[in-house]
Order: C-alpha cells, then sequence, then structure tokens
C-alpha cells in the first residue's frame, strides 16, 4: 500500500514539473524591437517612447548613431526594425541613391527652420537693404529661401523648389542683401545680421528661443520641418511597429517634449 502511495506520489510528480515545463516553455516573450536615432533630441524621444512602450509589453532597443547615412542603412540591412531622425524628402533621396524601399509609417516630431532676428520683432519691420544670413549648403540654402519666400520677402523661379539658389530669386522688393554663412554659424552672427534662416538643431544648441526671436517659423506641414519613424515595406503592418508607434504618439511622449524643449521641438502628430 505504502508502494502505491509512493508511486502515485512520483507519478504526480513529474506530471506536474511536465506541466511546468511545458507552460515555462509556452509562456509569450515580451515583444521586442531595434529603432535607430541620431544622438541628441531624436534619441532623448525615442528613450521616452520607449518607457512607454514597456507599459504595453513591448521591449524597444534605442541604437544612437552620430552620422545621418548609418540609421537608413542599418535599416535596409534589417540590423533595426525602424529608425527616427530624418523629414521624408531625406529618405526619399536615400533611397534613390542606395536604390532601397525603406518607408515613412508615422509623423514624429516637428524641428522648423525660422527666420531669426535680433532686432525686429516681425518680418515686415525688416528694412530696405537688410542684410539676412542663409546657410550656405545646398539643401539649407535653398529651404531659407524658400521660408524668405513663404514670409513675402522675395519671389523665387516658378519650380526651384528646395534647390533654390539666389540667382533663383527673381523678385526682391527690399533690396535684400544675402550673407552665406555655415549653417551652425549663424545662431552665433545673428547680432551681425538682421535676420537669419537657422534650422531649428542651430537653434536649440546656441539656446535661441523661438517665441521671442523666431519673427518667422516655416509650417507645420513643411515637408523638411516634419520628421518621420522609417521602416521597411516587410515589417511597416506587425504588431511591434504599430505598438511603437501607438507609445510615440502617447501623452507620456507628448508631456515630455513640452517640459524638455520648451517649446524648440513639438509633437508632429497633433
Amino acid at each position: 500500500m505504502q508502494k502505491r502511495v509512493f508511486l502515485k506520489t512520483i507519478v504526480a510528480a513529474a506530471a506536474a514539473a511536465a506541466a511546468g515545463g511545458f507552460a515555462t516553455g509556452c509562456t509569450k516573450k515580451p515583444a521586442e524591437i531595434k529603432v535607430g536615432a541620431t544622438a541628441g533630441p531624436h534619441a532623448e524621444v525615442v528613450q521616452a517612447a520607449a518607457k512607454a512602450a514597456e507599459k504595453d509589453g513591448l521591449k524597444v532597443q534605442v541604437v544612437e548613431f552620430t552620422d545621418y547615412l548609418g540609421p537608413d542603412k542599418a535599416l535596409a540591412e534589417k540590423a533595426l526594425d525602424l529608425n527616427v531622425y530624418q523629414h521624408e524628402p531625406f529618405l526619399k533621396n536615400f533611397n534613390a541613391n542606395q536604390k532601397t524601399d525603406l518607408v515613412a509609417v508615422a509623423p514624429a516630431i516637428l524641428m522648423r527652420m525660422g527666420i531669426y532676428s535680433n532686432r525686429v520683432k516681425n518680418v515686415n519691420e525688416l528694412k530696405d537693404g537688410a542684410t539676412v544670413g542663409i546657410p550656405n549648403d545646398p539643401t539649407n540654402g535653398g529651404r531659407g529661401l524658400q521660408l524668405l519666400e513663404k514670409a513675402g520677402l522675395i519671389k523665387l523661379k516658378e519650380g526651384a523648389g528646395f534647390k533654390a539658389t539666389l540667382a533663383d530669386v527673381v523678385d526682391n522688393p527690399k533690396h535684400l542683401q544675402f550673407k552665406e554663412l555655415e549653417a551652425a554659424q549663424l545662431p552665433r552672427s545673428i547680432d551681425d545680421l538682421d535676420a537669419a534662416t537657422i534650422t531649428m538643431n542651430y537653434v536649440m544648441s546656441a539656446g535661441l528661443d523661438p517665441a521671442k526671436q523666431g519673427i518667422f517659423l516655416e509650417d507645420k506641414d513643411a515637408p523638411l520641418a516634419l520628421m518621420v519613424i522609417a521602416a521597411r515595406p516587410d515589417n511597416k503592418d506587425s504588431e511591434a511597429v504599430q505598438k511603437f508607434v501607438k507609445a510615440y504618439h502617447s501623452d507620456e511622449v507628448k508631456k515630455f517634449i513640452a517640459d524638455k524643449y520648451k517649446g524648440t521641438i513639438v509633437p508632429g502628430w497633433s
């Protein structure tokens, strides 16, 4: 009788162990995703989104880059699942040059170029012959000229787009004098200029205040102002990607952006 009880005990223990092992083996691991971002604001916002995503069962590994091609190359090679650091025109240019097919899946943050001044409070206050600084690199130089056109200060040749140069200025009613400088130098030169077109990354690094010194900003839907979350066609509709986008667009991340950047960077999805 004792032997039977002993055998039953062994069988029961073995069954329990087997059941426990089966349950352990079938326990669903948290979903994981790798997201690339350039160091600074992009990576900081992605880190905030990672914290929000963790509450929804998604583990996010943030991979930081210090260059502008690495995140797209890593995404195309499947070393990343997503990246967040670029506007869509940059993404399309990368695809064209690298023969890739990366896609924008959701808006990220807005980093608007603006016209900044320490001398006037409104673009209409710029006097005849005022000196205006613009970036000397092709992309941001054309972007600056388009912004000046949007502000009603100049008119560009039709179709010039973001490749516009000073040669494309066909109307300059205030006879503005243009000074082409390196983009990083423009904030430091603002006291010597009547105004300057400055990208948001250099606005932030120089400590300029868009609310006080920004006399005209790009629209929220300006193609070069809106950063995007990028993926590949094979994973853009995956549950993990959708969960990350949901976390990035959360109120938690929106509050982080407001508290951290004080209006220099704003959400691009609301």
